[in-house]
């Protein structure tokens, strides 16, 4: 009776010497990204809930708070991609649960960046 070998394959992208790269500085980047656009949708939907804030996005009168909205959305992705980055350069980071977190993290930007769902706040 012949023995079948299963051999395990790998998920793990390899560099040209053949060591294996740590999933750390992808989980990052896709983070990093869902958290800009959270950010976008919260001051999107900051904007209509406060005046103050409105005024304080405006930082280019003939596109209003629009600007300061990406603005701001830019610079939560850059930031939190330096640090995450820096945390997670040399370690193996559980991809499904960053892709998990930020799908949660685009939804909500994305839903809070509707007419109907920040209008509903007004």
């Amino acid at each position: 009776m012949a023995t079948q070998l299963k051999t395990a394959t790998s998920t793990q992208t390899k560099n040209y010497s053949g060591q294996a790269l740590p999933t750390g500085p992808a989980a990052a980047a896709i983070l990093s990204g869902a958290i800009g656009i959270a950010v976008f949708g919260l001051m999107t939907t900051g904007a209509v809930l406060s005046e103050g804030l409105k005024n304080f996005l405006n930082w280019y009168n003939p596109s209003g708070p629009l600007v300061g909205k990406a603005g701001i959305g830019i610079l939560a992705w850059l930031v939190s991609w330096a640090i995450l980055n820096n945390m997670w350069k040399e370690k193996d980071v559980a991809l499904p649960k960053v892709v998990t977190w930020s799908a949660i993290l685009i939804l909500v930007g994305l839903a809070l960046t509707f007419p109907p769902i920040f209008e509903a706040f007004e």
